[in-house]
C-alpha cells in the first residue's frame, strides 16, 4: 500500500510538472526571444539618434566616437551614411544573429546585431531554474507521499494486528487513535468488539466456575445418601435415604435450570414466598451426616414459621455454602439462628472456630479469596445468589464468625407465627 500511494502521488506530481513545466518553458523562451529582439531594436534607435544629433551639428561621425556608445560591447553595429563608407562598431558575430535596423533623419541607417547564443544562454539558465524547481517539487512530493503513506499504512497494520489478537483470544482493547476519522471509526468498532468479547469470556468463565461450585454441593450430598443406602439393609432406612436422594436430584435439577436461566438473562428471577423452616430443616438433614462424621454438630434456633420472599433453591445454595464453609474452615458446633429485623428475615450461621483472619475480613466475599486450599468462590457465589433475589449476605462478626443472610419478609398479617422456639439438634 505504501508503494502504491507513493507511486500515485509521484505520478500526479510528474503530470502536473509536465503540463505546466512545458507551458512555462515555451512561454519563457518566447519572452526571452522577444525581449532580446526589443533590446536590439532599442539599441538601433538609440544609435540612430546619436548619429542624427552629430550630423545635425556637423560633427564628425566615426568608429572611434561610436564605439563608446555601443552598450557593453555586446552588439555589432553598422552605420551607413549617404556618400560615406559604412562604419562598423564591435565584433561581427558568427552564426545565427538577431538583427534590427533603424533609419535616421539625415538619411543614414543603423543596423545592430546580437548573437543569438546570448539568448540561448539566457534560455538555458531559465530552464535550469525551472528544472531545479521541478526537482524540488518532486522531492517534496515524495517526502509528503512517504509521510502520508506511513500515516495511513501504519494504522492499518495496527488495526490488522488488533483484529488478529481478537481472533487469537486476546480481547484487550488498545484505545489507540490515529487522527484519521475513518481509521478511528474502525478502531472504535474493534475496541467495542474487544470489550464485548472480554465481557462474554468473563461471563463464560464465571458461569463455569459458579456451575462447578454450585453443583458440587448437591452432588456431594447425593453421593452421601447413596453411600448410606449401600451401607444399610434396613428397607425403611433405604426408603428414607432414597427419598432424600430424590430430593437432592430435584435440587440438582433446579440448580442447573437456574444457572442456565441466569446465563441467558441474569435479571430473570423466580422469587416466591416460602417457609424458611423447610429450607433450614432440609439443610440440617443434608449436612448432619457430614458433621457427625467429623465429630461435630449442627443445630438451629430462633423464630419459627417465618416466611420470606426469594428462590428456595438459591437460599438453600447460600446456606449450603455457609455450612460447608464452617465445616471446612470452622470448628465446634455450627448454629443456624433465625430472627426478624424490620421487614426482613435474617438467618445467621456461626460456629466455634478461630474465625476469619483479619487480613481477609474485608475481602472475604471477593472471588479467588480463600484462607485455605479451596476455590475461593463459594462466598462470592453465595452473595451473588442472595442479591439476585433482592437479599444480601454479610459478615457481622469475624471472631467467632457470624454470617447473616437478609431476605425480604412477607407482611405480618400473612405470617404463620414467629415465636422463638428452642434449639433443634
Amino acid at each position: 500500500m505504501r508503494r502504491r500511494l507513493i507511486q500515485s502521488t509521484l505520478a500526479v506530481v510528474l503530470v502536473v510538472i509536465a503540463v505546466f513545466g512545458v507551458s512555462l518553458v515555451i512561454v519563457e523562451t518566447r519572452t526571452i526571444s522577444n525581449s532580446a529582439q526589443e533590446r536590439v531594436e532599442s539599441e538601433a534607435v538609440r544609435l540612430a539618434s546619436i548619429v542624427d544629433s552629430r550630423l545635425f551639428v556637423a560633427q564628425q561621425v566615426d568608429a572611434e566616437v561610436l564605439r563608446k556608445q555601443v552598450t557593453q560591447d555586446r552588439y555589432y553595429a553598422v552605420i551607413r551614411i549617404p556618400g560615406e563608407e559604412p562604419i562598423e562598431v564591435g565584433s561581427k558575430p558568427s552564426g545565427d544573429v538577431i538583427t534590427a535596423t533603424a533609419p535616421g533623419e539625415e538619411g543614414e541607417t543603423v543596423t545592430v546585431q546580437e548573437p543569438r547564443s546570448s539568448v540561448t544562454r539566457e534560455v538555458g539558465r531559465t530552464l535550469l531554474i525551472i528544472g531545479l524547481v521541478a526537482l524540488l517539487a518532486v522531492v517534496a512530493a515524495v517526502l509528503l507521499a512517504v509521510r502520508q503513506a506511513n500515516r495511513l499504512a501504519s494504522p492499518l497494520t495496527d488495526l490488522a494486528e488488533t483484529a488478529e489478537r481478537l481472533g487469537s483470544g486476546d480481547p484487550r482493547p488498545r484505545h489507540k487513535r490515529y487522527g484519521v476519522p475513518e481509521l478511528d471509526r474502525v478502531a472504535d468498532v474493534l475496541d467495542g468488539s474487544a470489550e464485548r468479547i472480554a465481557r462474554m469470556l468473563t461471563a463464560e468463565r464465571r458461569l463455569a466456575a459458579d456451575a462447578s461450585h454450585q453443583l458440587r454441593t448437591p452432588l456431594t450430598a447425593l453421593s452421601m445418601r447413596l453411600e448410606e443406602i449401600t451401607l444399610t439393609d434396613d428397607p425403611d432406612t433405604v426408603k428414607d435415604e432414597a427419598t432424600i436422594a430424590l430430593t437432592q436430584v430435584e435440587r440438582l435439577t433446579d440448580v442447573v435450570e437456574r444457572l442456565l436461566t441466569n446465563s441467558r438473562d441474569p435479571r430473570t428471577g423466580s422469587a416466591v414466598t416460602f417457609d424458611l423452616d423447610e429450607v433450614i430443616q432440609q439443610q440440617l438433614a443434608e449436612w448432619r451426616p457430614a458433621y457427625r462424621s467429623a465429630g461435630r454438630a449442627i443445630v438451629s434456633s430462633g423464630k419459627r414459621h417465618l416466611e420470606a420472599v426469594g428462590t428456595p433453591g438459591a437460599v438453600a445454595q447460600v446456606l449450603a455454602a455457609l455450612i460447608e464453609n464452617s465445616l471446612m474452615h470452622g470448628g465446634g458446633t455450627v448454629a443456624l439462628r433465625t430472627r426478624v429485623t424490620g421487614n426482613q428475615a435474617v438467618i445467621e450461621v456461626t460456629d466455634e472456630g478461630p474465625g476469619v483472619p483479619a487480613d481477609l475480613g474485608a475481602r472475604i466475599f471477593e472471588r479467588a479469596i480463600s484462607g485455605r486450599n479451596s476455590t475461593g468462590i463459594g462466598l462470592a457465589v453465595a452473595r451473588d445468589l442472595a442479591e439476585a433475589d433482592g437479599g444480601r449476605l454479610e459478615m457481622l462478626q469475624t471472631k467467632p464468625p457470624v454470617f447473616a443472610l437478609f431476605l425480604s419478609r412477607t407482611p405480618v398479617g400473612k405470617s404463620r407465627g414467629g415465636a422463638d422456639e428452642p434449639m433443634i439438634r
